[in-house]
């Protein structure tokens, strides 16, 4: 009898410290960076997306998360790290899953995307870093083989319940397009738009490759640009040129095609669901992409030929990590820096 009352003590004692921490007061996360991807470690070797994050901003609280990868945050400044995994269906289940964690008040923060993409090489270059006003997903659609569309045809993706590509009475569904906050952008633009990006060797001998672009040849520089948000890792002129009116389309010409990845759809979607709740506020999402590849090969070289080569190692990743930190870490800076403000009151560009 003894035993027994001993372990419902013990069992007692569990619970009672099981529904404590359950009941403490989250902790408050003023700004969080969502990452996409790591190469190997966290730490010590060649960084992808996260590892400067986690370096330079300290986060060296690591805390558990049933997903792709566990969360990190420095509690002294409130910033948390996240690595969502690739794709929309991870970017998607990731941010739902920590805007749902009890653990954390997200109620005021800030949210700060800051990942790799290719470029439209007619508008930067590679180190170059966007600013999204506008994410479009470009994965809600119909397809016809290119082998068996119409010859009238511009492509054979088009929008879902429409007669073609050029059927003007197509309408876009949820989850198409997301038009970020207008004023928290062109702030965040402001803030970093003379950033000194750096420059190298290999990224000018890459980018001389790109004659009739001068855009592409330009030094890295900080500009504003939209995102197309796809599962598939295309490339080639032809489809650069479907992703320019793809999203020309969905934005009623009002955004412009610079970068192409995974996820921003899946992170967009999440935040907007969440968004009703007050878990999260979607209007304090800041979108940050910048170029590690070209979306298109250089004059004289088929898209083949350039996607193995840059299957290879991308020719501008080093270059793009480090000006996603640059940049990306010059708006946290000034977030947590005026935060007694910013807490309740969002930037804005000045007029």
């Amino acid at each position: 009898m003894r035993q027994v009352a001993g372990l419902a003590a013990s069992i007692a004692g569990a619970w009672l410290a099981l529904s404590g921490a359950a009941e403490a007061a989250p902790i408050e996360i003023k700004v969080v960076v969502v990452t996409m991807f790591e190469i190997g470690a966290d730490s010590g070797d060649t960084a992808g997306e996260f590892q400067l994050w986690h370096e330079r901003q300290k986060l060296d609280t690591q805390l558990p998360f049933a997903h792709h990868h566990d969360l990190f945050l420095n509690e002294k400044t409130g910033v948390l790290g996240m690595v969502t995994g690739e794709g929309t269906a991870n970017s998607a289940t990731a941010v739902m899953e920590l805007g749902l964690d009890p653990r954390f008040d997200l109620s005021h923060a800030y949210w700060v995307v800051a990942g790799i993409a290719g470029v439209d090489p007619q508008d930067a270059s590679i180190g170059s870093a966007a600013w999204a006003d506008y994410v479009v997903d470009g994965d809600l659609a119909h397809e016809i083989d290119a082998r068996e569309i119409p010859p009238n045809w511009s492509s054979g993706y088009f929008p879902l319940d429409s007669q073609g590509p050029d059927d003007p009475t197509a309408k876009a569904p949820p989850g198409q397009v997301f038009q970020l906050n207008p004023g928290l952008v062109n702030w965040a633009y402001q803030l970093t738009r003379n950033i000194d990006l750096g420059d190298s060797a290999s990224l000018q001998k890459s980018r001389a490759r790109y004659t009739g672009f001068p855009n592409a040849q330009k030094p890295p520089f900080v500009l504003k640009g939209d995102n197309l948000a796809s599962m598939t890792f295309w490339h080639g002129k032809l489809l650069n040129d479907w992703a320019n009116e793809w999203v020309k389309r969905w934005t009623h010409g009002k955004g412009n095609f610079v970068t192409t990845a995974m996820e921003d759809s899946g992170t967009l979607v999440a935040l907007t669901y969440l968004g009703p709740t007050g878990k999260v506020n979607k209007d304090r999402v800041l979108v940050l992409r910048t170029a590690s590849n070209y979306s298109m090969p250089p004059p004289g070289v088929t898209a083949a030929d350039n996607m193995k080569k840059e299957n290879e190692g991308y020719s501008g990743l080093g270059a793009s990590v480090e000006s996603a930190y640059r940049v990306g870490s010059a708006v946290v800076t000034e977030i947590l820096k005026k935060w007694p403000t910013y807490r309740d009151h969002m930037p804005a560009a000045k007029e």
